[in-house]
């Protein structure tokens, strides 16, 4: 093959890249193209969106990285199903290469660009880039795909031997890339958009900002397991953002928590698991996407509350480590995985909200939103997912709080209002008394919000209906 295109999407780094490594090997000269892709950034309600911001400063990284091996990047805000097939004519590129995407518009949308190619006489060549296992490559010895996660976990950890995990050779074929002069980038504001407070919050975009964040995380690994509940300590890796937009290779942080070895770095390696995991359930029951995994569940009775969604949304509730982990959204676009639970299961099964909503609104607001991991976790929360936490486990926010924020270090951060609120009454600040509010300093409710709804209360109205549905009302 003489002249291929390469295709960036959520894999913005220009080594150990599956796809660009096998259009490499394919053809005497490779172009590469990243798209801005206007299908997508055209719905975005927010000029002032995060993941565009990252994505910008990454793309620009690669497009640095790519001339230093001596190649280019084309760089297009356009609709990406009619840019690629007319780029590719454009070249002369017999075939366009890149990695595959599992998200259900995704694959509508190569499906599209690969049947233009083709009526053109021209090739689409996806590869696994994004994951260790997908689609079908690990299945229950019935052939079937698993539906719950440890008997997944142990086929993929017995299956990893088998797994591809060096990195894919770039800089060896590096001579083929084409080096021509492209337009130049366009600008955030040319795509209506504007620069964030992303570093501000401590995020850095680019293969440079994930490097960073990886070496700040190994010689915390071993400790990941006993810290990684604990919103106010450093005990996660904070690279999520990173594997969303594939500023890291998966296959790297695999070989890493081989090579540590520790008890910390196995329970990060679960992580990676169930992230595989996700994308697996993604692609063999799409129906997931927009409704219950389990059916029976789409009947529950959902309360209609603007009012209280745009409670929880804004950090409101009167539940301080519910409104903290929500306020932690709203300021940085990451919330600690612990406190996504926690806030999930507090806007379903005690407001009684429809999961999707809250799924809607992280996909808004979340750094590292990912449709597979979104969908997943929004469902275990709600008990209509697969292998999802029973319908009858609710996390109480208090309990939460009290076990995970002891000494109140997260809360105090994001609500400054309870600042000078002692111990013993931050959890529940709703139970101290006047003349100690008057004390410390805050009026409940006035200057925070006393609780929208009884926990207690909530939860035996949230089993009724998930007991209608499942036919055990008593």
């Amino acid at each position: 093959m003489k002249t291929a295109l390469f295709w960036f999407r959520r894999d913005l780094r220009a080594h150990d890249n599956a796809g660009l490594s096998a259009a490499l090997a394919a053809a005497a000269r490779v172009h590469c193209v990243f798209v801005f892709d206007r299908t997508i950034l055209d719905q975005l309600p927010d000029p002032a969106d995060r993941r565009v911001d990252f994505i910008w400063h990454s793309v620009h990284q690669l497009e640095e990285q790519l001339r230093a091996l001596g190649g280019s990047l084309h760089v297009r805000h356009a609709h990406a199903e009619q840019e690629i097939p007319r780029l590719a004519a454009e070249l002369g590129a017999e075939a366009v290469f890149t990695n595959r995407d599992y998200e259900p518009a995704a694959i509508a949308r190569d499906a599209a660009v690969r049947a233009q190619l083709q009526a053109n006489g021209r090739g689409f060549y996806d590869h696994k880039d994004h994951v260790i296992f997908e689609r079908e490559e690990v299945l229950t010895l019935a052939g079937k795909p698993f539906t719950v996660f440890t008997p997944y976990r142990n086929a993929w950890i017995k299956r990893l031997p088998h797994a591809t995990l060096e990195p894919w050779p770039v800089a060896s074929l590096a001579a083929r890339l084409a080096d021509g002069a492209p337009q130049d980038m366009p600008g955030l504001a040319d795509m209506g958009f504007s620069t964030t407070n992303l570093r501000d919050v401590g995020v850095q975009p680019g293969t440079t900002g994930a490097q960073a964040a990886l070496a700040d995380f190994l010689p915390r690994m071993a400790h990941y397991k006993a810290l990684r509940d604990f919103p106010a300590k450093k005990g996660v890796s904070y690279l999520s953002v990173h594997q969303r937009f594939g500023t890291l290779s998966i296959r790297e942080l695999v070989r890493h928590a081989q090579a540590d070895g520790s008890e910390g770095a196995q329970g990060w390696l679960n992580e990676l698991v169930w992230r595989d995991f996700y994308f697996q359930i993604l692609s063999n029951f799409p129906h997931a996407v927009a409704g219950s995994f389990k059916r029976e569940y789409d009947a529950i009775e959902w309360n209609d509350r603007p009012d209280l969604l745009a409670a929880w949304q804004e950090g409101r509730t009167g539940y301080p480590i519910v409104d903290a982990a929500m306020r932690q959204l709203a300021q940085t676009g990451f919330m600690h995985n612990r406190l996504r639970m926690v806030a999930a299961s507090f806007l379903v099964k005690d407001l009684l909200i429809d999961w999707r909503l809250g799924e809607s609104w992280f996909a808004r607001c979340l750094n590292d939103f990912d449709l597979a991991a979104n969908n997943g976790g929004w469902q275990w929360a709600a008990s209509t997912g697969c292998d999802a936490q029973p319908y009858f486990r609710i996390f109480n926010p208090v309990s939460q709080s009290e076990k995970f924020d002891g000494d109140g270090r997260f809360i105090r951060r994001y609500i400054p209002e309870l600042a000078k609120v002692p111990d013993r009454w931050l959890h529940a600040p709703w139970t101290m008394p006047p003349l100690e509010q008057v004390g410390h300093g805050v009026r409940i409710p006035g200057d925070y919000p006393a609780p929208v709804v009884d926990h207690a209360a909530a939860r035996e109205l949230a089993l009724t209906r998930y007991k209608a549905v499942r036919g055990q009302t008593e």
